[in-house]
């Protein structure tokens, strides 16, 4: 591979510079520069990745097609950079040219196009597939507006738009010559020719075009390319002409609106049918405009789509592309002309289903009418599944209609995508191995028991390049001191070598010292843009994930309120300073969601402006938890709160970001999380809180959760302090009505109130560990060392061999 020097990268940015933007050096904005420097790099990972093309064609490898309505891709400029090996070169070029680097790469916008874990899951996975050198494609929607901007004006979370396509619209290739038509509504009517042929024909549709906008991919030291396939949306009719000339402006661009609605902003509120109509519109204009250009792309190399199956493997990434499945069959059976059963077999051996969520609401279902109006022809097809799914399951359970019930695609008005999937998926996997136990137990028992060998586990993975060594380089330094080089970038179970200095009192030291110094470098950071000053003393205590009440934020707030009435009577109460630290966006629609963001902030605002709290105790919830952020974050972080209610979490993805940078895990077995405990053992993670089955038990025989909070003193002092509320004369009392009482829901849900005792006591273990530094470093050594069977590459060849059958870089 080529070595770029800093004269090269000088003159291909100054060369971008006049060309495109017609400034020189001297005349160009940051702006400027940061765009120029992408399309440096854009160019060169586009070679690349033509080159990739003309392999996989010449080769006729099995392609991979990963379909997913998030892509957290965070920011991209240090991350090509860094995959391509031109960070030092590009920052020469940068500096060598009068601006500063470290500006710049913080200029770049992040790539907003996720809500959490799924989103950044599948950019990790894009990732890890280009650099084992899997032909891979990851598809979306271009999301103008990505997940909003987090601001927070009086302790509450407030909405912005994130506009991130201002500067990151320069890693996009727009391929005008791939646009697909997808069509919504009208009519479908039946057609026979003379010769006794059926046919479908579509009328009085509207249609959307997709345009695909390409974002290529590195990966790290290798000549692979991939992409990732964003669609935006545009209307074929951008301006009535008719009404612009009569003066009636705004209903002449109406249809050129509501077909760039679909691409406008990630997840609208779906509480009303406007909102669930322009959710079922992305999930069924995203993966056509895949299929079409999937299948168009096939039938040009090979001329069939006989062998489709052999040749391509489409994943989708929970239920939100599940339409994938009709759409190809509607392609297969009306423009194809293949039969029925033909068809069936080329879709039941492409389509894999990746399963994230135990959550009945999780679990997505359409109201049927909804599809019958926006998806005509896609609803018939449905119908025609489940129909023939119905008829088999009948039969399989001998006309028992409970089980059938539970199985069916279609039932009581709505249609339920995840059996979609399990009917027509080759492959269906969970992503933990508790979580994959709990698909085969409970949620998907009956299917399992009828087709056993569809269920698979991949345990999820991070990209530990980006999570390890590229934001934190002072361990990654260590690491390679240790280890005898940077082969654990490509081999991450080489990480393991480092556990053999856990008795090392110079290498236990060093990586105390480099927790320290991450610890100030992220408060200066935090004191520049926000003014807070962290005490870098105290152990920084993290809980940092999407706010949803079995994540259990409120549990960390019970606990914390407890640690501040017992420091306001006795001064000495803390044995160890804490700065607890929370990152969280709430969904705009989740009200309670949004309340506990509030009450954390009444609490931070309370506690740290109390004398008796200074340098003993601190709360700080830190605006717009996102990406860039958590890069910086995570190398300072000491205790991981990960402490979800079991048999809730999938698999979580934050907990390994912090057990690879050395954090030590407060948590219960749910999730990853339990595999972290069988490398870790009892002694590198602080456990505590019910099983999972316990939880069940403890449902099944009747949770009373006023029975905890009358039996316990400091639990009852806790919940009555929630009620009165803190300084800012906020009451929480509707929260501890839901402990409780429940409202609308059963009381205490996530079992808080049940595992309070339990996690005061973890937390108390931890704080007494934290004390002994010489055994806390250790722990957090360990978790290093043993955190490698967490990485993404791990987890793609894991992909590669049970279930897309593809050969990897070995």
């Amino acid at each position: 591979m080529h070595q770029y020097t800093k004269k090269e990268l000088m003159d291909l940015i100054t060369g971008k510079l006049r060309r495109n933007f017609g400034r020189d050096v001297d005349e160009a904005t940051t702006q400027h520069m940061f765009k120029a420097c992408a399309l440096v790099l854009r160019d060169i990972i586009s070679e690349r990745q033509m080159r990739t093309q003309d392999m996989v064609e010449n080769t006729h490898a099995r392609q991979v097609h990963y379909l997913s309505l998030e892509f957290l891709m965070g920011r991209s400029l240090m991350k090509n950079a860094y995959n391509l090996g031109v960070v030092e070169p590009l920052r020469e070029a940068i500096e060598g040219l009068g601006f500063s680097a470290s500006d710049l790469f913080e200029a770049e916008p992040d790539a907003g196009l996720g809500n959490g874990g799924l989103g950044r899951l599948a950019a990790c996975y894009l990732d890890s597939m280009t650099t084992l050198g899997i032909p891979a494609t990851g598809y979306s929607i271009c999301y103008e507006l990505g997940i909003f901007k987090q601001k927070i004006v009086d302790g509450q979370q407030v909405e912005l738009a994130d506009n991130w396509l201002g500067l990151g619209d320069a890693w996009l290739i727009p391929k005008m010559d791939e646009v697909e038509e997808v069509r919504f509504g009208g009519r479908i009517e039946d057609v026979w020719d003379g010769h006794g042929n059926h046919s479908i024909q579509h009328t009085g549709y509207t249609s959307v075009l997709a345009v695909p906008k390409d974002m290529e991919i590195a990966g790290f030291r290798t000549e692979h390319a991939n992409t990732l396939r964003l669609w935006d949306a545009k209307s074929p009719t951008p301006v009535d002409m008719s009404l612009f000339s009569r003066g009636e402006y705004l209903k002449a661009v109406e249809q050129q609106a509501m077909a760039e609605t679909i691409s406008k902003i990630l997840y609208p509120e779906d509480n009303h049918y406007e909102g669930k109509s322009l959710r079922l519109k992305q999930q069924y204009f995203f993966v056509s405009a895949t299929v079409q250009s999937i299948v168009r792309k096939h039938r040009a190399q090979y001329g069939t789509l006989r062998n489709f199956h052999l040749k391509h493997v489409i994943q989708i990434n929970d239920t939100h592309p599940t339409l994938v499945i009709p759409e190809l069959m509607r392609i297969l059976l009306d423009e194809e002309g293949y039969s029925w059963e033909d068809a069936w077999y080329i879709v039941t051996h492409t389509v894999a289903y990746t399963n994230h969520t135990v959550l009945a609401e999780a679990l997505e279902h359409w109201p049927q009418q909804l599809i019958i109006d926006l998806l005509p022809r896609v609803w018939q097809i449905i119908v025609e599944i489940s129909n023939r799914y119905q008829t088999q399951l009948t039969a399989y359970f001998h006309g028992d209609m409970s089980k059938v019930e539970r199985m069916a695609i279609i039932w009581g008005g709505d249609v339920r995508m995840a059996n979609l999937c399990i009917c027509a998926c080759y492959a269906v996997n969970g992503v933990s191995a508790l979580h994959s136990d709990i698909l085969k137990r409970e949620v998907f028992h009956d299917a399992y028991v009828r087709t056993p060998d569809k269920f698979k586990n991949v345990t999820n993975g991070i990209d530990h390049r980006r999570w390890l060594s590229e934001c934190n380089p002072k361990l990654d330094a260590l690491i390679r001191d240790c280890t005898g080089g940077d082969r654990y970038l490509l081999y991450p179970d080489a990480l393991r070598d480092l556990e053999k200095y856990k008795d090392d009192s110079s290498v236990l030291e060093q990586l105390d010292a480099i927790k320290q110094e991450n610890k100030r470098a992220f408060a200066s950071y935090i004191a520049r843009e926000s003014g807070i000053v962290l005490n870098t003393d105290a152990m920084f205590d993290v809980q940092v994930k999407r706010l949803h009440e079995y994540k259990r934020q409120l549990l960390n707030v019970l606990h914390i309120i407890y640690e501040y009435q017992h420091l306001k009577d006795d001064p000495n109460f803390m044995i160890t300073p804490k700065v607890y630290l929370f990152g969280a966006k709430a969904a705009p629609g989740y009200a309670v969601a949004k309340q506990i963001i509030h009450l954390i902030n009444s609490l931070a605002a309370t506690v740290n402006a109390d004398p008796v709290c200074k340098d003993k105790l601190q709360v700080v919830f830190l605006e717009n938890y996102r990406v860039s952020l958590a890069e910086k974050l995570m190398p300072a972080s000491e205790l991981s709160e990960q402490i979800s209610t079991a048999g809730k979490e999938a698999s979580g993805t934050g907990n390994m970001k912090f057990m690879m940078n050395g954090a030590v895990t407060i948590g219960t077995l749910d999730g990853a999380n339990v595999e972290m405990h069988e490398v870790l053992g009892d002694e590198n993670i602080f456990l505590f809180g019910l099983k999972a089955h316990e939880v069940s038990e403890l449902k099944t025989k009747g949770y009373k959760s006023y029975e905890y909070y009358m039996h316990n003193g400091d639990l009852r002092a806790v919940i009555d302090n929630l009620s009165r509320g803190f300084d800012d004369g906020v009451s929480y009392d509707d929260l501890t009505k839901r402990l409780l009482f429940g409202n609308g829901c059963p009381p205490d849900e996530y079992l808080l109130l049940a595992d309070f005792d339990s996690y005061r006591n973890a937390h108390k273990r931890a704080a007494e560990a934290y004390l002994d530094r010489r055994h806390w470093n250790q722990m957090s050594l360990i978790n290093v060392a043993r955190s490698g069977i967490f990485a993404a590459d791990r987890s793609i060849r894991d992909y590669a061999r049970d279930i897309w059958n593809v050969p990897v870089r070995e």
